[in-house]
């Protein structure tokens, strides 16, 4: 098993233009169906979030109104309140990541790893709005890197992946050599150049199985559940999500190596939550625990 240190030297080597032809060659166009910001049952809605990008979402201009049509000019909104403005706390952008955590007499209690943004009563994302059963995000233009990269994550150990089974996946060419003697994987190569649809810069797009195991191996482009997957995608619009989840790869990776060096264990007492990210142990408001008396 490889170091965390040795996953981010990979995903800093991971090609955007290989990233952008896994993508194109599984097809992508969001629908706006609000799959990905909901919560399903009893399960809320849970996306990582990165301590800058909670910092980021509360400094935000959020849309009380988004539009829903994103080619649409805005129209100024002189009725704004505070909130809309970016005057948030902590806790209305992020909640503790459950895992970890019980329900104990005095509330939810113990240690957990990181953030994940804050759900409604319903266990939606509070940035998510929908109208006449179309979704928006009334942080667009500020959302986190999980949510501009969804359906499609990089297998890569120490990263998280996004809600949803991986259906889809397309073996990055670093990958494919791998697996198979130098004389094969040439082969295979070529085969793959035979086969594979051309690209629009009159490359070959990588070559896929129906559904490859995206489960077992590393260095592939997953596909996770998403009814807009399958439909065309411009190359413009492939590179710029691949670039994209490149950062992601590498911004997770790092942030694990953060809260692994960081760590220190806690004792938190009965109804107190201690939350590990890669700034250290906090408190459920955010704020560092030798802070939280202050």
């Amino acid at each position: 098993m490889q170091s965390l240190e040795e996953e981010l030297a990979r995903a800093r080597d991971l090609a955007v233009d290989e990233l952008a032809d896994a993508i194109e060659s599984i097809g992508f166009e969001c629908t706006r169906c609000g799959a990905c910001c909901t919560g399903h049952g009893e399960d809320e809605h849970t996306a990582t979030v990165f301590p800058d990008e909670v910092r980021e979402l509360q400094a935000a201009e959020v849309d009380a109104e988004p539009d829903h049509d994103r080619d649409a000019e805005p129209e100024p909104d002189h009725d704004r309140d505070a909130d809309a403005d970016g005057d948030r706390e902590w806790r209305d952008v992020a909640r503790p990541m459950p895992y970890g955590l019980r329900e104990g007499d005095a509330g939810l209690e113990g240690e957990t790893f990181e953030w994940a943004l804050q759900t409604d009563g319903c266990g939606d994302c509070v940035f998510y709005e929908e109208t006449d059963g179309t979704g928006a995000c009334t942080a667009h233009d500020d959302r986190p890197l999980i949510c501009r990269t969804y359906p499609f994550s990089v297998a890569l150990a120490g990263t998280s992946q996004p809600m949803g089974e991986a259906v889809d996946s397309v073996a990055l060419e670093a990958q494919r050599e791998a697996g198979d003697s130098a004389e094969q994987s040439s082969a295979d190569h070529s085969s793959g150049l035979r086969g594979g649809e051309a690209a629009s810069n009159g490359t070959a797009k990588p070559s896929r199985g129906p559904r490859e195991e995206a489960g077992d191996e590393e260095g592939i482009v997953r596909a996770h559940e998403c009814e807009g997957l399958g439909r065309d995608i411009s190359r413009d619009d492939a590179e710029e999500l691949a670039a994209a989840l490149k950062e992601r790869a590498v911004r997770e990776l790092e942030e694990a190596i953060a809260v692994r060096d960081n760590y220190t264990p806690a004792d938190p007492g009965p109804g107190e939550v201690v939350v590990h990210d890669s700034e250290g142990a906090k408190g459920i408001d955010g704020r560092p625990l030798e802070n939280r008396d202050e």
